[in-house]
């Protein structure tokens, strides 16, 4: 008999948010990653989904160029709130 042993779950990819208002579309970066960007195609940053225990949270991110690291601007219920904190920030 032969066990079997999981260690994780292959990463299935979340179909793309959808936003509210027309100022902004977001394009698939990786699995749950998407950059925001404007009407002039103007990266505004970035929108994460982030496991949490009470469901699915909408994180905000700028990358910095310097060091390369993602910086966290804020997490949020709603992709749209989100993507007004990147707009406005």
């Amino acid at each position: 008999m032969s066990e079997s042993l999981t260690t994780s779950l292959p990463d299935v990819p979340y179909a793309t948010p959808r936003l509210s208002s027309p100022r902004e579309h977001l394009v698939r970066a990786a699995d749950h990653l998407w950059r925001v960007q404007d009407r002039r195609e103007h990266v505004l940053g970035h929108l994460r989904i982030v496991a949490d225990p009470l469901g699915i949270r909408y994180r905000a991110e700028r990358l910095h160029l310097a060091t390369g690291v993602f910086r966290v601007i804020g997490e949020f219920w709603r992709a749209d709130d989100a993507v007004a904190a990147l707009r406005y920030c």
